[in-house]
This record gives C-alpha cells, sequence and structure tokens, in this order.
C-alpha cells in the first residue's frame, strides 16, 4: 500500500501528504512569497528577542513548522518556501510526513520518547531488537557493529577515540595497561596519552568538538582562537570539469594526492606522532562539494592497509540516500569495507558502524550519559520503511538527472557565472564566478521562494529531501535561470 499519495501536478492541483487518515496537511504546487524581503518583520522580531539570550548571527530566517509541508518550509511571516537545502542535509521525507507524525501517536513509542534512558546503562528491553532489526539492517556492508551516538561531531570524535584505541591494542597486545600509562594519562603524558594522529585533508569538515576540529579545514571561522592537535593535513583532488573533458589530467591529481599522503604518514612516524586513521568524506561537503573518484578512494583504502591504519568514511552529511545509494561509498566499489563508518543527519541520530576490532575491551571507554536516543530510532525506522516502500533511491536517481542537466545546461547559457556541475543523485553542487555572486543568487533565489545553501567558497549546493521529485527540480531550474538572467 502506498503511504506517500503523489497526485499529478496541474497549475490549480496541489499535492496533498498521505490519505486523510493520516494528514491534511497540503503542498502548494509552487513557492509563495509574500513579505517583501526574507527575512520579514515577524522573523526579525524574533530575532531581536533571540537576541537578548542567545547569539543569532547564523539565523536565516524563522520557521513555522507547524504548516510546512513535504518539500516546502513556510516562516512565520507566510513565505512558503520549495527547501533544497533541508535543514543542512538533515530532513530525509520532507516536513510533516504523515507516516512520522503517527509514530508517536503509539503509546508504547511515546513512552520510549518520555522516557529517555542512559543507554549505556539501562537501556530498554527492545533496545538490542531495534539495533539489529533497524540500524543493522542498514549497516554497511562488512561491518557488524554499532556505536550509537547522538550527533556528526560527537560521532567523529569518538570514531577516533575507537581508532586510537585499537592502534594501540595492536602495539600493546593482550599485555595489562602498566602503572606507569595508568599515572601519566591522569596529567596527558605519554605513555598513558601518546601521541597519535588521524590524517584528514584539506576542506574537510567533520565536526566542530575538540578532536573533530582538529580535522575540519573547510572555514576559518571554525577553527580559529581554538588549539588544533599536530595532525598531519593532506590535498584533497581538485578536479577540473566536464570531469569527461579532463580525465587525464583529474588521474594526475589523484596520483599526486595519494603521494602527498603516504609522505604524510612516513614524515609524522619519523616525528614519533604516528598516524592511526585515516578520516575523509566521500564528498567534502561543507568545504565546497568536493568530490573524488573511486580510484581516489580505493588507493586511499590500499595505503591504509598497506600502513596500518584505520580508515574512516564519514557519511554524517552524504548517507542515507541522498547521493542515490544508502551509503555514498557504495559508488567506490572498494575490495573489503571502510574500517569505520560514521553517520548522522537523515539517519536521526549519530553513530558509527564498526568491526569487532574497534570495540574496546574494557567498558566505559567509548561512553556518555545517552550513546544515543530510541526516540530518534522509532522515527528511523519509519523512515527506512518509506524509503523502500516508495523506492525513493530510485527517485533520487532520476529526479538528480533532471536536476543535474538542468544546471549543466545553465553552465551552457550563463558561461561567465556558473561552472563545474557536479555530485551524484540530488546531492549536486555548482561553482560561481566568486563568493559575491555566489551569496547574491543564494539571497535572490530565496526571494523567488528557493531555499538552498553555500558551501567552500563559490559554491550553491543542493540537499533536497528524497522526496523531491522532477518538478520540484524544474521549478527549481526555473526560478534559478530567472535569476541568473537578473544578473
Amino acid at each position: 500500500m502506498r503511504h506517500l499519495l503523489l497526485n499529478t501536478l496541474t497549475k490549480q492541483s496541489v499535492y496533498r501528504l498521505g490519505f486523510n487518515r493520516y494528514s491534511t496537511l497540503q503542498e502548494p504546487k509552487e513557492p509563495i512569497v509574500k513579505s517583501k524581503a526574507i527575512p520579514g518583520p515577524k522573523s526579525l522580531e524574533l530575532k531581536n528577542k533571540l537576541d537578548a539570550v542567545q547569539s543569532t548571527g547564523t539565523i536565516q530566517l524563522f520557521a513555522d513548522y507547524e504548516k510546512s509541508a513535504g518539500n516546502y518550509i513556510c516562516d512565520v511571516d507566510g513565505n512558503v518556501l520549495l527547501d533544497v537545502y533541508t535543514q543542512i542535509s538533515s530532513v530525509p521525507l520532507g516536513y510533516n510526513h504523515p507516516r512520522l507524525i503517527n509514530v508517536f501517536k503509539d503509546e508504547n513509542n511515546l513512552k520510549t520518547l518520555i522516557n529517555r534512558p542512559a543507554l549505556g546503562v539501562f537501556p530498554g528491553k527492545e533496545w538490542p531488537e531495534k539495533l539489529h532489526s533497524i540500524l543493522m539492517n542498514i549497516a554497511p556492508k562488512g561491518l557488524n557493529k554499532i556505536t550509537t551516538m547522538m550527533c556528526g561531531s560527537c560521532s567523529n570524535e569518538n570514531a577516533y577515540k575507537s581508532i586510537f584505541i585499537w592502534y594501540q591494542n595492536k602495539l600493546r597486545g593482550k599485555a595489562a595497561f602498566t602503572e606507569q600509562e595508568k599515572c601519566s594519562c591522569m596529567i596527558n603524558q605519554a605513555p598513558g596519552s601518546p601521541q597519535l594522529s588521524i590524517l584528514s585533508f584539506k576542506g574537510a569538515f567533520h565536526g566542530r568538538t575538540l578532536g573533530a576540529l582538529s580535522t575540519t579545514h573547510s572555514k576559518y571561522i571554525h577553527k580559529i582562537d581554538v588549539p588544533s592537535f599536530d595532525w598531519p593535513v593532506a590535498s584533497f583532488p581538485q578536479y577540473k570539469y566536464p570531469l569527461d573533458e579532463n580525465v587525464a589530467e583529474n588521474k594526475k591529481e589523484d596520483a599526486k594526492c595519494l603521494s602527498e599522503v603516504e609522505e604524510l604518514i612516513e614524515q609524522y612516524a619519523k616525528k614519533s606522532n604516528p598516524v592511526a586513521g585515516v578520516a575523509v568524506e566521500p564528498i567534502q561537503s561543507e568545504g565546497g562539494d568536493n568530490e573524488a573518484s573511486p580510484e581516489f578512494f580505493r588507493g586511499l583504502q590500499s595505503i591504509c592497509k598497506k600502513r596500518g591504519v584505520a580508515l574512516l568514511i564519514d557519511e554524517v552529511q552524504t548517507g542515507g540516500g541522498g547521493t542515490g545509494k544508502f551509503w555514498c561509498h557504495e559508488h567506490f566499489n572498494f575490495e573489503q569495507p571502510p574500517d569505520v563508518v560514521t553517520f548522522s543527519k537523515k539517519l536521526q541520530l549519530g553513530g558509527y558502524f564498526h568491526n569487532d576490532d574497534f570495540v574496546p575491551n574494557e567498558p566505559y571507554r567509548i561512553f556518555n550519559t545517552w550513546m544515543g536516543d530510541p526516540g530518534k530510532v522509532l522515527l528511523l525506522e519509519e523512515i527506512i520503511k518509506v524509503i523502500q516502500e516508495e523506492k525513493l533511491l530510485a527517485n533520487v536517481n532520476e529526479t538528480g538527472k533532471v536536476l543535474k542537466d538542468g544546471l549543466l545546461n545553465l553552465e551552457k547559457e550563463f558561461p561567465t557565472i556558473l561552472n563545474s556541475t557536479r555530485g551524484r543523485g540530488t546531492f549536486l553542487a555548482i561553482n560561481c564566478t566568486n563568493t559575491s555572486v555566489r551569496d547574491r543568487i543564494i539571497t535572490a533565489l530565496r526571494h523567488t521562494g528557493v531555499q538552498t545553501g553555500g558551501c567552500g567558497d563559490i559554491s550553491i549546493r543542493f540537499r533536497p529531501a528524497l522526496v523531491f521529485k522532477k518538478y520540484h527540480a524544474n521549478i527549481v531550474l526555473d526560478r534559478l535561470r530567472t535569476v541568473l538572467k537578473s544578473l
């Protein structure tokens, strides 16, 4: 039975979310802009009120989530925007999906929500079954363990700890901790606090907590004034587009970056700060939607295996279906599974998949109060069902082709403004001439009723929900063309 009723759109028709017994929310046939500017007066009033107690420098508008529906986000000024940013790629099924609204109408689910446990100490009786039937059901092939967390940053932060523990266990073998190790770690000294590093890439974003921030290199404002570890930073491939016209040059770029990775691993071993793990995004998102070839990623895995280094694939933004596969790294055809895969955003909670080698031998080494959220897992359970029943990964690929082809056509029509269309599925981006032009386009799009976002210095990124259809893509393309003509 279909749970998402899609009506054929005409100029007068409306996209209704679900059957009447689920919801009466309606998705409009097109964006609606009522205020002269966005943010409008009500958003500005709320911003001033919030500013009295909290920093508001990043706020773009105040949403009315009760009225938001499907692919459209409403704000408090009555503007209805086609959202191709989706809370920084975190909304898998759009707003107020009827199947998700109904999750907590079940009394047992509601009790799970309000009786939130410290999962590492007092998990509910249903927790083992939920992990097996939901999270392990979507586990990357070859990874048989999961550690749940709350968000992307804490997922990476704790995954790094797991990698360091794994690395030290290899050196220590089955020997017990020495008294020197126990005492020295309490004052942040070796050997208990060893000199180890995580290699990351220029342009990467892995979070803003202290350890993760040492592997984040997308914008200076994330890092300035905050101490960082002395960890190696390698170059990430910077491709020339179109890809099919620059194959040889881009292969050389892959080889150069992989050679640099090997050199840095050797260099840090010589300075007694060995690389225990490599963290990499399948597509560098915050850093500019920089992509690399399957050959690059397979070469990176080969280096890690040869050097005894763990490979962590950060799927916090790419995981969950936006690239046309549930996990973006599935596009790379790895010979072996990655050692660790982190996730969050579309999956509602955070965490990381791994194998037995990355499970600490002692309790409390990877631990916090919440260790995830059973309420979010209930939402994820329904999200996965809808993805499967509605064949939403196929929809992502079909709609993504329309959106990508349209962006490529706009490149040809406006070659002095746009270039370098790239991405997989609907997880797409395009470059603008410079930062100023990019920001003007994003602002102008919002005033035509399309909410998108920037990344890197000059890129516009597209992060629609999995229920984003071809006709939505055409609305975005039409309004983008109007904006470009106005420039």
